[in-house]
């Protein structure tokens, strides 16, 4: 099920509802109860009160984000930022205009990371930017 496309997680929302579901669980009521009373699937309860008998609260608090970790720091980011409010004819581009090819090549020269063309966009709208045309 999850989040809908662009919702983060809550990780402290989510790690407040195990501690719920450990206090219900402590209370004596069943897994199915808490299942339905927190709206989650029986599975999870199983899984938390099997963490929490196995290691303890410490099972149960936030694992931080979800996913592969961003390879530009957010440092490198706002760098790479100001580096894209500098004209790209500055740069030795024959246009003044940046296109995901020359944002890759950009990122590759200053930071050393590789990024395929078709998700240098992602970091562009991640960044507050928008595809843009030339006018003709």
């Amino acid at each position: 099920m999850g989040n809908a496309a662009g919702v983060p997680r809550d990780f402290h929302a989510l790690e407040k509802r195990r501690f719920q579901a450990i206090e219900l669980w402590e209370r004596g009521q069943n897994q199915s109860e808490i299942a339905r009373q927190l709206r989650v699937v029986r599975q999870s309860v199983a899984r938390w009160v099997r963490q929490y008998r196995a290691q303890g609260r410490s099972a149960l608090r936030q694992a931080g984000r979800a996913g592969r970790k961003p390879r530009l720091s957010e440092k490198q980011r706002q760098q790479l930022e100001r580096l894209l409010l500098a004209d790209p004819e500055r740069l030795g581009y024959g246009t003044p205009l940046w296109t995901c090819s020359r944002v890759a090549h950009l990122i590759e020269q200053e930071f050393a990371v590789r990024y395929n063309e078709g998700h240098v966009w992602k970091i562009l709208v991640g960044l507050g930017w928008s595809p843009q045309r030339p006018v003709r």
